[in-house]
């Protein structure tokens, strides 16, 4: 079956990209979460002095390192490395500095100061990487399962069925790891299918490598992809199998660049990282950066707990499971099965080992949040292989899944920590009441129902053309 994006075919997933983006873009949160805060406080200290050092803004984060007598972030740099050009021309478009604003937390100018360069550059890096996931699970389910409505299940389910959407919205480093994930998952496929080795090996190379600079982690979370990667490539002939190892490494090395180049900038060593220099975190102390061993009762909270349970705001990854366990009883697609399955169980047992799993103010398992791009591939599956019934099943999963989503998204991703069930005792209550972040009335004076309303209007809008251009791909099949 040829390529979804084939044949000048680019019109419904053009369109699907630009609901996502809109989607992910149209809601917010709040701008002082600390996680997000110190990564665009840094890039601000970087655009604005040459310097990584936050010692200006020690008072408005709680997330920083000290390093002889000076503050940093304490995060892996990549999102405030992609942050960087869009705060810089901000500034310049709006004529205003940190230089402007008060230094301190709750500061209501400061807030407008830290939520318009928050917004901003979502719009031009999460916002565009969960995009590109979607389109990038829209033709591996396709190609995967040779059925059209498989890749679409898949791309709706993971970018508005799961709390990759909810994520998006703030500038943690999450979303973006997973929706890395899903590219590079893409590319190794569409890569070793025989489509354009070599740029797709270059793309799965960059995509995995800048994972890594976004958060350490997807060195280990990432590996599953790597090694399938390599299994993928083991009857090739020798000089293919170089040729698309040097592709990859090179892609990698390339992402590693800036990595490099900030540590060294910022710490003089090129394998410094900010975690080394955590302040007011002493459980990062144990084990490796707070890593032990997983506990089997936070697996559990984790997988269906009520308080960061993923079933509960992502129900239909529940379907996820049956969807892999078809790709595992069908000898050629059993490799990706197994990294499907392999990926996910390894995000989950990595956050299960750490210290500080419970993620502070959050909706879901936040530090598992990678194993959505692994599920996603089962949810893909699992619409090929279903029968009528199945189907109905699946959308009915869905259309929760979307509702249960956009509470999220629109209110607050970031729930307080201490709600024992914040989908139904802090979410649900927020959005009933309509207390709610759009663009419209956090920037233009609207009323928060006015902004979700235009929202959906441009939703709908979208999804009319988005079907109608879905339709005539199909008949052309």
């Amino acid at each position: 079956m040829s390529s979804v994006f084939s044949r000048r075919r680019w019109h419904a997933p053009a369109l699907l990209f630009v609901l996502v983006w809109l989607s992910c873009v149209w809601f917010g949160s709040w701008a002082f979460n600390p996680n997000s805060a110190t990564r665009i406080l840094a890039a601000t200290a970087i655009a604005e002095t040459g310097s990584a050092r936050i010692d200006d803004f020690g008072d408005m984060t709680i997330d920083k390192a000290q390093f002889d007598g000076h503050l940093y972030m304490d995060k892996a740099p990549g999102m405030t490395l992609m942050a960087l050009p869009f705060v810089a021309a901000t500034n310049w478009i709006t004529d205003r500095t940190s230089f402007d604003i008060a230094h301190r937390l709750f500061d209501p100018g400061a807030e407008a100061f830290l939520r318009l360069r928050m917004r901003i550059a979502i719009a031009f890096t999460g916002a565009v990487l969960t995009a590109l996931a979607a389109l990038a699970l829209l033709d591996l389910g396709t190609g995967m399962t040779r059925n059209r409505a498989a890749g679409l299940f898949a791309a709706t389910g993971f970018a508005f069925g799961t709390i990759v959407w909810g994520w998006t919205t703030t500038f943690f480093g999450h979303a973006a790891t997973t929706a890395l994930f899903v590219i590079a998952l893409w590319a190794v496929w569409k890569g070793s299918s025989g489509a354009s080795p070599g740029r797709h090996t270059l793309i799965a190379g960059l995509a995995l490598g800048w994972a890594v600079v976004v958060e350490h982690s997807a060195v280990l979370t990432g590996g599953p992809i790597a090694l399938w990667a390599l299994w993928r490539l083991r009857h090739w002939d020798r000089p293919a199998q170089l040729r698309t190892l040097g592709l990859a490494m090179g892609g990698g090395l390339i992402a590693a660049i800036p990595l490099f180049t900030y540590n060294i900038a910022t710490f003089g060593d090129p394998f410094q990282t900010g975690y080394s220099g955590v302040v007011g975190f002493e459980g990062m102390k144990q084990g490796f950066f707070g890593l032990t061993y997983p506990k089997l009762d936070v697996l559990y909270e984790l997988l269906i707990g009520k308080r960061r349970g993923i079933v509960w705001v992502s129900p239909v990854l529940a379907l996820a499971p049956f969807g892999v366990w078809t790709l595992l009883r069908d000898p050629a697609r059993r490799d990706i099965g197994a990294v499907a399955i392999v990926g996910a169980v390894l995000c989950f047992l990595y956050h299960a080992a750490y210290v500080y799993w419970d993620g502070g103010n959050a909706t879901g398992p936040r530090h598992a949040l990678p194993a959505i791009a692994y599920l996603a591939v089962g949810l893909a599956a699992y619409w090929g292989s279903a029968n009528r019934i199945e189907k109905w099943l699946g959308l009915g999963f869905l259309v929760a899944s979307i509702a249960i989503n956009l509470m999220v998204a629109s209110t607050e991703i970031l729930a307080p920590f201490d709600f024992p069930a914040p989908l139904t005792q802090f979410i649900l209550p927020r959005f009933l009441a309509g207390e709610i972040r759009t663009i419209p009335n956090e920037f233009w004076g609207w009323s928060p129902l006015a902004g979700m309303a235009l929202y959906l209007g441009l939703a709908a809008i979208l999804g009319v053309l988005f079907a109608r251009a879905w339709g005539v791909r199909m008949s052309r099949g």
